[in-house]
C-alpha cells in the first residue's frame, strides 16, 4: 500500500511551468528511486511534495493531503528533507545542528551518532569547519532527528569521495533494514541504487514517463531517459 501518493503533479516558477504531470508512490519501508537527467523536474518534484513551492495536483501521507500545508506542518507529519547541497547550519557546531530540528521518537542524539560515529566525534566543532563528507551525514542525521516516517534524500552522494559515498550507501541500506521509514531517493549512481531499491520512477521534461520495479528498469529505458 502507498504511503506517499503524488498524482498528477504541476508546478511552475514565475510564469515558467515545470512539471507538467508527475506520478509517483512510495510505499513504507520500501526505497523508491526519483530518476531523470538534470533539469527534468526531480527537486521541483520534492520541494512540492514539501510544500516549498506550490503546485497544483494531488499529494497525500498516509491519507493526508499535503497540499496548501505550510512547509513546517508537512514536517511535523514526518516529512524529512536531506536537501541538495546539505545546508547546514554553519555558526552551529555538530551537535546544536542536530538538536535544533529534534522531535520526539527513536532518533536521538545517541541513535544518529551511532548510524555516524563521526557526528560523535566532531558533535563540538562548528558545522561550517566540516568536510563536504562530514556535512552530508549531518545533513542526514538533522533529518533523521525530526524522526520522519518519510526520508527524502536529494543527490545524498554527489561530489563526494568515494570512501564518503560508500559510507553514506551503507546508512542508508541500514535504514532500510532496521526502520520502517519510506524513503524516496535521488541519485546518478544506478549501481548503487539498484542494489537498494524496490521501484523506480523517472522523470523528462516535468513528466513520469516510466515507473516500475528497479528489476524491470533495463539497459534501452536507461539509455532513453538517463543516458547522456
Amino acid at each position: 500500500m502507498s504511503f506517499l501518493t503524488v498524482r498528477d503533479l504541476t508546478a511552475s516558477y514565475g510564469v515558467s511551468q515545470a512539471l507538467f504531470g508527475v506520478d509517483l508512490t512510495v510505499a513504507k519501508g520500501e526505497v523508491t528511486a526519483l530518476l531523470g537527467r538534470n533539469g527534468m523536474g526531480k527537486s521541483t518534484t520534492v520541494k512540492s511534495i514539501c510544500q516549498m513551492i506550490r503546485s497544483k495536483g494531488t499529494i497525500t501521507l498516509d491519507g493526508l493531503n499535503l497540499q496548501n500545508l505550510p512547509s513546517y506542518k508537512v514536517s511535523r507529519e514526518g516529512v524529512g528533507l536531506v536537501p541538495e547541497g546539505r545546508r547546514c547550519f554553519s555558526d552551529l557546531t555538530v551537535r546544536e545542528n542536530l538538536i535544533a530540528t529534534a522531535r520526539p521518537g527513536e532518533w536521538d542524539l545517541n541513535e544518529v551518532t551511532k548510524l555516524f560515529p563521526r557526528l560523535d566525534e566532531r558533535k563540538g566543532q562548528r558545522a561550517g569547519s566540516l568536510s563536504g563528507g562530514e556535512q552530508q551525514m549531518l545533513a542526514i542525521g538533522r533529518a533523521l532527528m525530526t524522526n520522519p516516517r518519510l526520508l527524502i534524500l536529494d543527490e545524498a552522494t554527489e561530489g563526494l569521495a568515494p570512501i564518503i559515498r560508500q559510507e553514506i550507501w551503507a546508512a542508508i541500506r541500514q535504514l532500510k533494514q532496521e526502520t520502517s521509514v519510506a524513503i524516496l531517493l535521488i541519485d546518478k549512481s544506478l549501481k548503487e541504487l539498484s542494489a537498494i531499491s524496490e521501484r523506480a520512477i523517472i522523470l523528462e521534461r516535468g513528466r513520469t514517463v516510466w515507473s516500475g520495479k528497479m528489476t524491470s528498469l533495463t539497459h534501452e529505458i536507461t539509455e532513453k531517459y538517463i543516458g547522456i
